[in-house]
């Protein structure tokens, strides 16, 4: 499933975190994780398949999203390596998966998981991490503006700066200023942010008028100071 409007590409998201007791080879009841690898803008599974099997994202970034009857998309979620998806509360699952680039999932039985405590505690870490990431989602949808959600969003993908355990700049005077990869188109983001892909562009043009970014090439931005970035999210 492919989108047109590639000319400008971003992505971002809070991974779960990485833990060794994740089984790679085998667990209780010859329970064994298959590793797939899927090429950029695969559906990993649609809203509404069965929900059969546990998914973690090796490589990569997964966008979750939901469609409205007359076709409007939500995007719920952006998964980095690390993101465990595809638990369902029910039969089936509740929203699309789809690969923002080639990416390697391990997959799991649904079966398996349920069979298995010590998976059943891993997958349990993984998701409290991602519930937090929903919460500021929800927040952001609900209550910030424009420049401050396009901010947000930015500044999601700049590790350990923003948030209560911000690191701060290295030195005061240093080079404060950071490129970021990209992964999604300015459609996928306006979805994301829950706006409409007009508004996007004008904030991001607004962001190189005030000079906050510069694009580096078609999938890179640089944020020119991550602090004054920081103070356009509305955290502060």
């Amino acid at each position: 499933m492919a989108y047109v409007d590639r000319g400008f590409n971003s992505g971002g998201g809070r991974a779960a975190p990485a833990n060794s007791e994740f089984p790679r080879v085998g667990i209780q009841n010859d329970c064994t994780l298959r590793p797939m690898r899927h090429p950029q803008h695969s559906v990993l599974f649609y809203e509404g398949d069965k929900a059969e099997r546990l998914y973690e994202l090796d490589e990569g970034v997964v966008m979750l999203f939901k469609l409205l009857p007359d076709g409007r998309r939500q995007v719920v979620e952006i998964l980095n390596a690390g993101s465990v998806f595809g638990l369902s509360a029910g039969e089936v699952y509740d929203c699309t998966a789809e690969s923002l680039t080639p990416v390697k999932v391990s997959t799991l039985d649904r079966n398996s998981l349920e069979a298995s405590p010590s998976l059943q505690q891993y997958v349990t870490r993984c998701l409290l991490t991602q519930m937090e990431t929903l919460h500021d989602h929800a927040v952001l949808l609900g209550r910030k503006s424009a420049m401050e959600r396009v901010s947000t969003f930015l500044m999601r993908m700049v590790p350990n700066r923003g948030g209560f355990a911000c690191a701060g700049p290295a030195e005061d005077g240093t080079d404060d200023s950071r490129s970021v990869t990209l992964h999604m188109t300015r459609q996928e983001i306006a979805d994301y942010l829950g706006l409409t892909i007009e508004t996007v562009s004008r904030v991001i043009s607004e962001m190189k008028r005030r000079g906050l970014i510069c694009i580096e090439r078609q999938d890179q931005i640089r944020i020119v100071n991550v602090c004054r970035m920081c103070q356009m999210t509305g955290i502060h």
